[in-house]
């Protein structure tokens, strides 16, 4: 065995407040997309105490009542009592809206390659430069590295035996950590969980920390990776009463690693949440993981990591990066010139192959972007054309 290595990732629940903030701003972006599916969207939101803050540029048809939607959205999340610091009855909302700015739709609306092509994939150009990465493995079967579907199983988990009633005086603020052991590329045990949960200010502690241990902690890992080197930590201050935005100021984008692949790959540093697809930041990145995942799942390699980035205004991407770590059946240099081949990555390519223009962007805010069986990023059509290359 080579020397053990670990790795950790977290993930928090929809009561976060940055994850608030992310669910407002994607509910928002399904309402334009409902009623106008060209709508364009870069919708922010910040809150803290008593307040939600709704910002950004809007070029949509579509009529949106965003009080009504902001105040839905923490009604469902669980927000629902002045005593949490914070609810949906009582919170103020402001809205500070413009037009998307006429510079940046010149270059979404007439990109570059429209001057000299007919080809309506030519038309769109990127909302703006950027990397975007995309990340595969075969590690689980989610084609996910394994500390961060760890993380999503424990708050999905979390949030469950709150809202059900199984674990009672629980509020909806929590996150969760967890170190996974490594030999080499392979997963061998759960080295550390940490759970941060949310309670009332009467709870018995070693009480909640039993209920959640048992009906948290070992609903969610699977028993199998856990042994007598796993170290177990719940609420490791000893109290968390004061949470959510009464606690802490929430903002759009910054769980994006949450969001990702919990940082087993890099990121390009554009969030998700609030964006409609012409923006690059999240329809590349999930053009990225569709590729990424259709050649682990071809075993064309065992993981691979994608970088794509793009111009502002200009249609194709000005570059691809490949690594398959060593793992690949063809060399990182074939497997470009496959890519190249098999996908496009303009997008209005992207936006039409995975059905980009549809309200599905709430379904995503929570437990990660990636990984969910649902999400047409997630489809692997592209199997029968990649086995060809395997060797």
């Amino acid at each position: 065995m080579n020397k053990v290595r670990l790795f950790s990732s977290e993930s928090v629940t929809e009561g976060h407040p940055d994850k608030i903030c992310d669910s407002i701003a994607d509910n928002i972006l399904d309402e334009a997309l409902r009623g106008d599916p060209s709508s364009r969207v870069a919708c922010e939101v910040c809150c803290s105490t008593g307040m939600v803050l709704v910002m950004g540029e809007f070029t949509t048809e579509q009529y949106i009542d965003i009080p009504q939607v902001v105040r839905r959205v923490i009604k469902e999340i669980g927000y629902g009592d002045s005593s949490l610091g914070f609810d949906y009855h009582n919170c103020a909302v402001l809205t500070y809206i413009n037009q998307q700015s006429e510079d940046i739709s010149m270059g979404v609306g007439d990109a570059i390659e429209s001057k000299n092509s007919s080809d309506p994939a030519d038309r769109i150009g990127a909302g703006d430069q950027g990397m975007m990465f995309g990340y595969a493995t075969n590690e689980t079967e989610e084609y996910m590295p394994l500390p961060i579907v760890l993380a999503h199983k424990l708050t999905r988990q979390l949030a469950y035996v709150r809202k059900s009633g199984l674990v009672k005086h629980l509020r909806p603020d929590g996150k969760a950590q967890v170190t996974v052991a490594y030999d080499g590329q392979k997963p061998l045990y759960v080295d550390t969980v940490v759970l941060s949960a949310q309670h009332d200010p009467d709870v018995d502690l070693d009480e909640l920390k039993a209920q959640l241990t048992n009906e948290v902690i070992f609903k969610a890992v699977d028993p199998s990776l856990i042994n007598d080197r796993t170290k177990i930590l719940i609420n490791p201050t000893g109290r968390f009463v004061i949470g959510g935005p009464h606690g802490d100021s929430g903002l759009t984008g910054r769980k994006i690693i949450v969001d990702t692949y919990g940082g087993m790959c890099p990121h390009g540093g554009g969030s998700f949440s609030g964006k409609d697809p012409t923006k690059v930041d999240r329809s590349a990145a999930y053009y990225a993981r569709y590729v990424c995942k259709n050649l682990v799942a071809a075993s064309l390699c065992d993981k691979v990591e994608l970088q794509i980035a793009y111009a502002i205004g200009k249609a194709q991407p000005v570059s691809l990066c490949v690594d398959t770590f060593g793992t690949g059946k063809v060399s990182d240099d074939a497997l470009i010139e496959i890519i190249k081949k098999h996908f496009d990555f303009r997008p209005y390519s992207i936006i039409e192959s995975l059905g980009l223009r549809a309200p599905i962007y709430a379904k995503t805010t929570n437990y990660g972007h990636f990984g969910k069986s649902d999400m047409p990023w997630e489809k692997t059509d592209k199997l029968d054309e990649l086995k060809v290359y395997v060797r």
